[in-house]
């Protein structure tokens, strides 16, 4: 499958420069194929087509209605792994593309496509940095693998998750993982994401008593009873931050009571709020915390938790040393090292006892209509990814 073109300096290989290269054609192929989560869509299987060609050994692990592939070359430690989903969030209105979100099409040197950054051009860079690794290192030290899921824009339940849990129960070990999704801010490694902060969302439902706004001395307004409460949770400072990371913050996404009448006190009212924190704090204690606030307030209230993931965080060591070294040799600086953004499934490996760290290209379109890659970086991204293996396996 090859990228459809709208520019008159390109060609049906590519960008009219040069024949379209390896990672760029696998990547176009793994676009097209329409894997909106949880449908890994074939993407799996056409990977590990190619991976057992060069030598992997490949298992496919089916939880629920999730797709998980682990392929490994190599046996015993160190064990490295490279993290990567084949999952894609939803296109949104097809109209509002430029081009079909699942054709792929090369627009004045950059590749469009849902997925192009996050993250199938990152697993396409996988496979062929790893196909070139074995070529050039067949009987390499430790293993090298790759673990691929459909369910990480998702609830995450039954992808990386999951699939940890089973390594914990087998004693698979893993000491370093790098994980593809797009880190790099405005040029190729220019940041190194060594971290990821706590997730932890909550719906509280406040119980009042429904009534009549003209005999508030007959009802109980749930919204009046809860709002000091919400108000401190609002501005409460949880920290100061944790090393690299920044402080631990809440915010409310959503408030929703009342009937739709403007004459009616409503009987309860439903309030969903997130956390992102640093390693200052566990999820544990931060429910207790709050569940310890609003029983302050004497709220008539029921709290459901939804527990993302742990922060974690990866200290100076060889895997930070040689990401650092080889990511200023394509940035042409000394990347930023970051905890900052959202969650990735690598908050899964890192309890196993892994150093992680986050590589991949430019987050600039990801969930956005019109996602895309630049192909220079596309082209590069299978040598930052095959040197960073071998200077930790050869």
């Amino acid at each position: 499958a090859f990228p459809t073109t709208a520019s008159s300096s390109a060609s049906a290989w590519g960008d009219g420069m040069r024949p379209m290269s390896d990672v760029v054609e696998l990547a176009c192929e793994l676009i097209a194929r329409p894997s909106v989560t949880p449908d890994d869509a074939g993407c799996q299987q056409q990977v590990a087509d190619r991976l057992q060609v060069a030598g992997f050994q490949c298992e496919h692990l089916r939880l629920g209605e999730v797709d998980n592939l682990w392929a490994t070359h190599g046996s015993g430690a160190p064990v490295l792994v490279l993290l990567g989903h084949t999952d894609v969030v939803p296109s949104g209105p097809v109209a509002a593309w430029r081009s079909d979100p699942f054709r792929p099409e090369v627009r004045d040197g950059v590749l469009y496509g849902r997925g192009a950054a996050d993250m199938k051009g990152s697993v396409a860079a996988f496979v062929v940095a790893a196909e070139q690794f074995v070529a050039d290192h067949p009987d390499h030290p430790g293993t090298l693998a790759v673990l691929l899921t459909s369910d990480e824009e998702g609830d995450a339940i039954d992808g990386v998750r999951h699939v940890a849990r089973l390594f914990r129960e087998r004693g698979q070990r893993i000491d370093w993982c790098i994980t593809g999704e797009p880190s790099s801010t405005a040029t190729l490694g220019d940041l190194l994401r060594v971290g990821r902060r706590g997730s932890l969302s909550a719906k509280l439902q406040v119980r009042g008593v429904q009534g009549h706004v003209a005999y508030p001395d007959k009802a109980r307004n749930p919204i009046h009873l809860a709002a000091p409460a919400l108000a401190e949770l609002a501005a409460r400072h949880w920290d100061d931050g944790y090393e690299s990371f920044p402080p631990t913050s809440l915010q409310i996404s959503n408030i929703n009571a009342g009937t739709g009448a403007g004459n009616v006190i409503p009987g309860y009212l439903q309030v969903m709020f997130n956390l992102r924190y640093n390693p200052h704090w566990d999820a544990g204690r931060l429910e207790a915390e709050i569940a310890a606030l609003l029983d302050r307030h004497g709220l008539d209230y029921t709290l459901q938790w939804h527990r993302s993931g742990e922060p974690f965080y990866t200290p100076e060591g060889r895997l930070r040393s040689v990401a650092r070294e080889v990511l200023a040799g394509f940035a042409g600086a000394m990347p930023e090292e970051s905890t900052g953004g959202g969650t990735s499934d690598a908050r899964f490996i890192a309890p196993l006892g892994a150093q992680c760290i986050e590589v991949g290209p430019v987050n600039a379109s990801i969930h956005q209509v019109d996602e895309h890659v630049r192909l220079d970086d596309l082209r590069a991204l299978p040598d930052l990814y095959r040197q960073l293996i071998a200077r930790l396996l050869a």
